[in-house]
């Protein structure tokens, strides 16, 4: 059998996932929208690369990161859960190993990673505002009746991209209807756009961070030739995207699963991974404890009505 890793990171737009041999080699990979059902996009994820890998391949290892990877890193009895920072960085290290500045801009949130000699070293992340996110280019997209994967080609085509206002979600998008309305031109509009994404991200998760090269760019935005452009205007430096740039947190992920088992005897393992777990059913319940003045709200989740795992408790009381 062929021993393989299976990196999932479960986000709020979209949800990757990876399966790696032993040398760090892809096996299957996909990509998906989660639709706002994390277990129901595992679910199909993992269909999906059931489908690519042969029989001889067994699954030894499982890491999880993401906005949902505690409940899924419990839904598949994950070897590791791990923040998006960790996945992130190990993942691109695995492919750049000289990189000192990783840009990923997520469909909820962006983030910025820099690294010296192998190690993070700083980093932030902006949760706060929509505007240099891919929800919100998602959004323009969809009123614009563009779709995602033609924006960035679009963007390219413009020789007069429109300023668009970047500070917030809410401006960006007034803005983009007064200049559509005034009879710009959709490339232009888009290429402003592009722009505008670039410009939040700097001056609110890069503010006050010292980019240097190599700088990668992550995540599903990083598809966008658009807001590529766009942001080595603004730094005025060569940005790498990878042809696996939105699948970098499930590579580390698979990575971390790897390293978190080897060395182990997987033959008193307990439980074994089975693509089958994609029929199996999984649901959570969430309950409000009265038990103190906290009133926690406790997340069960149970697979195939068993209670299998809990969490949310502030004192010994929820348990």
């Amino acid at each position: 059998m062929l021993k393989a890793s299976l990196g999932i990171d479960i986000g709020s737009i979209s949800t990757k996932g990876i399966v790696l041999d032993n040398r760090g080699q892809v096996l299957a990979q996909e990509y998906l929208w989660t639709e706002g059902n994390p277990v129901d996009a595992v679910k199909r994820l993992l269909g999906s690369l059931h489908k690519q890998l042969p029989d001889s391949v067994e699954v030894e290892a499982i890491g999880t990161t993401g906005s949902a990877r505690k409940l899924i890193g419990i839904m598949l009895n994950a070897d590791i859960v791990k923040n998006e920072i960790t996945a992130h960085a190990i993942g691109t290290l695995s492919k750049f190993p000289d990189v000192r500045t990783i840009i990923e801009i997520g469909g909820q949130d962006s983030k910025i990673i820099l690294i010296k000699d192998g190690i993070v070293v700083d980093y932030a992340m902006n949760t706060l505002c929509a505007a240099g996110t891919g929800a919100f280019l998602v959004a323009q997209s969809k009123r614009l009746g563009i779709a995602m994967q033609e924006m960035g080609d679009i963007a390219l085509k413009s020789t007069k991209p429109v300023k668009i206002a970047a500070r917030c979600a809410v401006f960006a998008e007034s803005d983009m209807i007064h200049k559509a309305q005034s009879g710009h031109a959709k490339e232009d509009l888009i290429a402003g756009l592009c722009a505008a994404v670039a410009s939040n991200y700097v001056s609110n998760v890069g503010q006050s961070k010292n980019i240097i090269s190599p700088v990668v760019f992550q995540g599903g935005v990083s598809k966008n030739s658009g807001v590529v452009k766009a942001f080595e205007q603004i730094i005025g430096k060569s940005i790498f995207v990878d042809s696996e740039s939105h699948l970098a947190g499930a590579r580390g992920c698979a990575i971390l699963a790897y390293r978190s088992i080897h060395g182990k005897n997987l033959k008193d393992a307990q439980k074994r991974f089975s693509f089958e777990m994609a029929d199996m059913d999984f649901r959570t319940i969430g309950r409000e404890c009265s038990h103190c003045p906290n009133h926690c709200e406790i997340i069960e989740a149970y697979m195939n009505d068993k209670l299998v795992n809990s969490w949310g408790n502030r004192c010994d009381r929820g348990e």
